[in-house]
């Protein structure tokens, strides 16, 4: 197993514990924000001559406070959607036939999603991949602090799925919504009693309400996903591990080829 991320101390924690249960894993230390990054890890990851048979994309935040990524783009949209797709690009070439790339991705960028608007999202905000690069979304939208960058880069997520499904038939690509997990770091920018009661109080009860989940469970979902032989391509699961459908706009194979083409002409930019 390959571990990638952006600390080096938790990577070898995670390492030496998947060791220490009879495991092999190897840490590749990245930041997915920056493009340069992610591409030098697939470089990194490649030169290890592993039989590549799964690749999970699981980057993600969704910042209180605005940011911008070592190429002076919006940090969200750059995190949660150019990064992996850098990454899972330049891997491409390197993985074995018929395998899974599984990325995690949010129903939030679904504007009809009733829990999502409920929670104040107002689905994704698209205009071109220049435009969420400069933090720039269609009026209208989430009052919510960097709701809109979320809901975005997380349809950017299921329209690569979807696009690249098409594209590459001797691979699978599948997307998972976890579900609400109030127990990740997804808002680790979120005040310290706010954390503590997502992470203490109401992760361990979430798997028992509608449309949450906690790291645990999620976790389980997304493993069989990735690893089930049975399971297809250009799939969408709910955090049951249930077929679902993304919004309207995401559904539309037009659309899913115009946010790919416009996210790989942004990217060729970046030597």
């Amino acid at each position: 197993m390959v571990l990638v991320g952006r600390n080096r101390a938790k990577l070898d924690d995670v390492a030496q514990e998947i060791r220490a249960r009879g495991g092999h894993a190897v840490p590749v230390v990245a930041d997915l924000s920056d493009v340069t990054s992610a591409r030098r890890a697939a470089e990194e990851i490649a030169a290890l001559g592993l039989p590549l048979a799964g690749l999970v994309n699981n980057a993600g935040i969704m910042a209180m406070r605005p940011f911008t990524s070592a190429q002076g783009w919006d940090g969200v949209f750059a995190t949660d959607h150019l990064g992996p797709f850098a990454l899972t690009e330049a891997l491409i070439p390197h993985l074995s036939d018929g395998a899974n790339v599984v990325f995690v991705v949010s129903a939030v960028e679904d504007p009809e999603r009733r829990p999502a608007v409920t929670a104040g999202f107002r689905g994704s905000r698209y205009i071109s991949a220049e435009a969420s690069a400069r933090g720039e979304w269609l009026p209208g939208g989430s009052k919510l602090p960097g709701g809109d960058a979320y809901a975005t880069s997380k349809q950017g997520n299921l329209a690569t799925v979807l696009a690249f499904a098409r594209e590459t038939p001797r691979l699978r690509f599948n997307a998972v919504e976890p579900g609400f997990s109030p127990g990740s770091d997804l808002g680790r920018d979120a005040n310290i009693a706010l954390r503590a009661l997502s992470k203490y109080v109401l992760s361990p009860i979430a798997p028992m309400i509608k449309y949450w989940s906690n790291p645990k469970s999620a976790g389980r979902v997304i493993t069989t996903v990735l690893t089930d032989p049975a399971t297809g391509t250009g799939g969408y699961y709910d955090e049951n591990g249930r077929p679902m459908r993304g919004s309207t706009q995401v559904s539309d194979p037009a659309f899913q080829d115009r946010y790919v083409a416009e996210t790989r002409a942004l990217l060729n930019g970046v030597g």
